[in-house]
């Protein structure tokens, strides 16, 4: 018969159906003197012990529970090894210590690392930089694995890249005020790049530069360099004033020996056609009258050479004169640079530097 039913036995659970049940104190105290059988057991002292391993077993259970705040991301440790996911915000548990162990890193927080470094600029110049790196840890896993001390890294990268990027700049660059944005932009750039190459996890957020001053050693020094530089600006416009110049003058002189060797080149070149052509032509009136073009060509060429020679030539064909030739006055004459050769005519007188002949006598000056 079913147990359930009016006639049949007790249910399992000690009463009937219908019948209602014992006290929650009851229940309460009957669970109490049970665990308390049981701990009397094992005798007095021993049933504390069990009481103390229970309780040290239930806190131990309890200290695995852990709460990661909004801004942070929890890393799980098991015996020192990664045990992925990453844990996100909220609250969470993991084996106690020291089976697992919830390091927590902060990915929202700005960290700022300040530095002062002494440069040397690329025109030979020390300064004195002071400026700030802001930076986050963008990736918790790669900030605990992947680099020792990120802190340290980061901070020698930074005065890294800025010597690099500053060593690139004059000192005027540096200290102008317009151009320290754009020395600020390259140098997290460069800073960016390399800490990627670390794999580190670690995002820069800006850098500032804060103060660049001269060192107080240095002042003498930059003040004669900058007195040498003036120096040399000047004396390049004084050089560059000479050149201006002297240039258009010599490029003038260069364009007239210019026009006069294409002038010269001109007129050789026509002389020598025209003596070309006068060949040619003589050439053609050989072949036509071989005598004539032969005298006359004779005739010319005693004109030619008569007319450059320093004599006196007497026609005595009229009447046997004789020649006579003052060779003192041609001297004279070749000394003064001039020769006169004359011819008197009929009835008149002959000028002093003359010479007359007469058939039956000497003549005389």
């Amino acid at each position: 018969m079913p147990w359930n039913q009016p006639n049949g036995p007790n249910n399992p659970w000690g009463r009937r159906p219908g019948q209602g049940g014992p006290d929650i104190d009851e229940r309460l105290k009957g669970w109490q003197k049970r665990l308390e059988s049981l701990l009397r057991s094992g005798g007095g002292e021993g049933g504390w012990f069990v009481w103390a391993a229970l309780v040290a077993v239930a806190v131990w259970l309890a200290s695995g529970f852990y709460q990661v705040n909004l801004p942070e991301r929890g890393v799980v440790q098991r015996f020192g090894r990664l045990v992925p996911p990453v844990r996100n915000p909220g609250i969470g548990w993991r084996m106690p210590w020291p089976i697992e162990t919830v390091t927590k890193v902060n990915v929202a927080s700005v960290n700022s690392i300040e530095s002062k470094s002494r440069v040397l600029t690329s025109d030979v110049f020390l300064v004195d930089l002071t400026f700030s790196v802001q930076y986050q840890f963008s990736d918790p896993v790669k900030k605990l694995f992947r680099v020792f001390d990120p802190e340290t890294t980061i901070n020698e990268v930074s005065e890294s890249a800025i010597r690099e990027i500053i060593g690139r700049g004059t000192l005027d660059e540096v200290l102008v005020g317009n151009t320290r944005p754009e020395i600020t932009r390259r140098t997290k750039e460069l800073i960016q790049r390399v800490l990627d190459n670390y794999d580190a996890g670690i995002t820069v957020t800006t850098v500032n530069l804060k103060d660049v001053q001269v060192p107080d050693a240095v002042i003498p020094s930059q003040r004669e360099a900058n007195k040498a530089q003036a120096d040399k600006e000047r004396s390049i416009l004084e050089a560059e004033a000479y050149a201006n110049g002297i240039i258009p003058v010599a490029q003038g002189a260069a364009s007239r020996l210019q026009q006069e060797a294409q002038a010269y080149k001109a007129q050789v070149a026509a002389l020598a056609e025209g003596q070309a052509s006068r060949f040619t032509q003589q050439e053609a009136a050989y072949a036509q009258a071989p005598d004539v073009t032969r005298r006359r060509m004779y005739i010319e060429t005693l004109e030619g050479v008569l007319a450059r020679a320093h004599k006196v030539v007497i026609d005595s064909h009229a009447g046997g004169n004789m020649i006579y030739l003052p060779i003192d006055k041609l001297l004279d004459k070749m000394t003064s640079g001039t020769i006169e050769s004359t011819e008197p005519a009929s009835g008149a007188k002959p000028p002093a530097d003359s010479v007359t002949i007469e058939g039956r006598g000497r003549g005389e000056r």
